[in-house]
C-alpha cells in the first residue's frame, strides 16, 4: 500500500507536465511557426517476484511471472513538426516555407538559429531581419527606394529600382534542414538551435531536392489543433484525478489496517 502512494504520484507529476506542455500549445495556437509539443512517457523499473519461466514446486514453469511497477516518467517533450496552415497576409516580406526547411537568422553572439517563422521586417539600414531584430542569412539589405519587393518560390529576393525597366536582384534566402528536426532546442522567439542530437544543417536553395519551396504573401500557422489539445486536457485532467484517488484509496486502507489493532 505505502508502494501504491508513491506510484500514484508518478503519475500525478507526470499528467502535470502534461497538462503543462498542453497549456504551452494553446498558449501558441495563433503563433506563426510554432510547433506544437508531444509529451512521450515511459514505466518504471519493475520488482520482479517471481521470474517467467521459473520451475514450480512440482517441477512445472512459471508461464508468466509476477513483476510489480513503480510508476510512469516523462521521457521526452518532443516537437511536432508537421507542416501547419497558410494565412495569407498581402504582406509583400511574408514568407511561408511549403515543405521542409528553416530560415536561417543570426543571433547577437554570431551563432546561426532556425526558424518557420517568416515575418520578416526591414530595420533602419535596410536589413531584413526577425521580429526581434535578428538578421536573415544570408543577409539581405533593401535599398531605401526600392519598390514592388518580390520573393520568388527559390528564393530570389528582388525589387524594382528606380529608372529600372527591371527588377534588381537584392539577394538569395537560402534554408537550412536537419535529419531529426525533433533533436532541435526550441530557445524562444520563434527560434530552434542546433544540437548533436539534431544533426548539422544541411543548406540549400529552397525547391531543390528533398527542401521546401517559398510562398510570399503568406504566413505559416502553428500546427496547433484546439479540438485534439482539448481532448488531451481532458484526458490529462481524468487520469490525474484518478492517480490523486489511488491515493486517496491506498491512505484509507492504511488507515484501516492501523485501527485493525483497537
Amino acid at each position: 500500500m505505502v508502494r501504491s502512494l508513491y506510484t500514484a504520484a508518478t503519475g500525478m507529476n507526470a499528467q502535470q507536465k502534461n497538462i503543462d506542455n498542453t497549456s504551452n500549445n494553446i498558449a501558441n495556437a495563433n503563433n506563426a511557426g510554432f510547433k506544437k509539443g508531444r509529451v512521450l512517457f515511459e514505466d518504471l523499473l519493475y520488482q520482479e517476484l517471481k521470474a517467467a519461466g521459473s520451475l514450480t514446486a512440482t517441477g512445472i514453469s512459471h508461464p508468466t511471472g509476477v513483476q510489480e511497477g513503480m510508476g510512469v516518467n516523462v521521457v521526452a517533450i518532443e516537437k511536432i513538426f508537421t507542416q501547419g496552415s497558410y494565412q495569407y497576409t498581402d504582406v509583400p516580406m511574408d514568407v511561408a516555407i511549403s515543405g521542409d526547411g528553416f530560415f536561417q537568422v543570426t543571433l547577437p553572439d554570431g551563432t546561426t538559429a532556425y526558424t518557420r517563422a517568416g515575418s520578416f521586417k526591414r530595420d533602419a539600414d535596410g536589413n531584413v531581419v526577425t521580429p526581434s531584430g535578428y538578421y536573415l542569412f544570408p543577409n539581405i539589405n533593401i535599398p531605401e527606394a526600392a519598390t514592388e519587393l518580390s520573393i520568388s518560390n527559390d528564393g530570389i529576393f528582388s525589387a524594382y529600382m528606380p529608372g529600372e525597366a527591371e527588377p534588381t536582384e537584392l539577394g538569395q534566402i537560402e534554408i537550412a534542414r536537419f535529419i531529426n528536426p525533433a533533436g532541435l532546442r526550441a530557445v524562444g522567439e520563434n527560434l530552434f538551435t542546433e544540437t548533436g542530437a539534431s544533426g548539422a544543417a544541411q543548406v540549400a536553395i529552397p525547391g531543390e531536392e528533398g527542401f521546401g519551396s517559398l510562398r510570399q504573401f503568406f504566413l505559416e500557422m502553428s500546427n496547433v489543433n484546439i479540438a485534439d489539445e482539448m481532448v488531451n486536457m481532458i484526458v490529462g485532467q481524468r487520469a490525474y484525478e484518478m492517480n490523486s484517488k489511488a491515493i486517496q484509496t491506498s491512505d484509507e486502507m492504511l488507515q484501516i489496517a492501523n485501527g485493525l489493532k483497537r
